[in-house]
């Protein structure tokens, strides 16, 4: 097995536990490479696994730069929630044993990817081909592509349409869009469903919008999302994963839809997603009555 290592050594607890790990796991595996540039271009790595240390973080701009190349990565989390990096620094050497063992499940996680149209250009935005010819602008995400009205901070007007239907006018601080496994991110904190990874859909959360009816929705992981920038501000941006951005400009057509690629994760067998959630997030806990302070 040929394993190539990415480590945020900008979390200080990850150099040394590295130093102590790589003597184990050269005995074990083919190590074709350490590389600290998590964001760099992978699209030439030649490895069977690629093994992050880090975070969620990490794992997203890896899963970003690897470029649709079938490349299972595997994340150990130094980082805090890590619900992508679902292996921890005290299980990985037992997690490495099954890994080379071939014990370890992998998911397919879809991606989105998010793509820009300046107002100036005249195309079919339910054409593909169209779209690729004139974007200014395109990238990949896992979690999820973020508008967001930036300053100086006065409401945006964006225009929301979903496989050609006319978008509806929408007023308030920016929109996020979420695969399935960005839905724990920050849509979860914009009031926006949390989804299995196992579907295959998108949810479109607005982040304060100025009217009540107003709410999160959820598409077919099937269609294209259509977004209208009618009026945004100087710093309005387009965040894909909070890590890739670009400016928007009035009239610019945002089209977010499937990437051709998903992402494949090595997950961790003795977690499950709806008791991680609880134990993460302290989520459905149960009432504390009559427990003395």
């Amino acid at each position: 097995m040929r394993l190539f290592i990415v480590a945020n050594f900008d979390k200080p607890q990850i150099r040394p536990a590295l130093d102590a790990w790589l003597p184990l796991i050269r005995a074990k595996v083919d190590l074709v490479g350490v590389t600290d540039e998590w964001e760099g271009n992978f699209a030439g790595l030649e490895a069977d696994v690629v093994l992050v240390l880090g975070g969620d973080g990490t794992l997203l701009g890896c899963a970003r730069q690897l470029r649709g190349r079938s490349i299972p990565v595997m994340g150990v989390n130094f980082g805090r929630l890590g619900f992508l990096a679902s292996f921890t620094p005290e299980t990985f050497l037992q997690a490495l044993d099954e890994l080379v063992a071939g014990r370890l499940p992998v998911r397919h996680r879809m991606m989105a990817e998010a793509s820009v149209v300046g107002a100036e250009v005249a195309c079919a935005i339910t054409d593909p081909a169209e779209v690729v010819r004139h974007r200014r602008f395109v990238a990949t995400a896992l979690n999820d592509a973020v508008i967001t009205a930036g300053p100086p901070f006065h409401m945006v007007e964006l225009a929301l349409g979903v496989d050609g239907e006319d978008g509806a006018k929408y007023f308030g601080d920016g929109v996020i869009v979420c695969t399935p496994s960005g839905s724990t991110a920050y849509n979860m904190s914009a009031g926006g469903p949390i989804m299995s990874p196992e579907v295959e859909a998108f949810c479109i959360t607005p982040i304060c919008p100025h009217s009540l009816s107003f709410r999160p929705v959820v598409v077919s992981a099937k269609s294209t999302i259509v977004i209208t920038a009618n009026h945004v501000n100087e710093g309005t941006t387009l965040f894909c994963d909070g890590q890739v951005s670009t400016k928007l400009q009035k009239g610019d057509k945002i089209l977010i839809r499937r990437s051709e690629h998903d992402m494949l994760l090595i997950e961790n067998p003795h977690m499950r997603d709806w008791r991680e959630l609880a134990e993460k997030l302290n989520w459905a806990v149960t009432p504390k009555y009559n427990e003395t302070r």
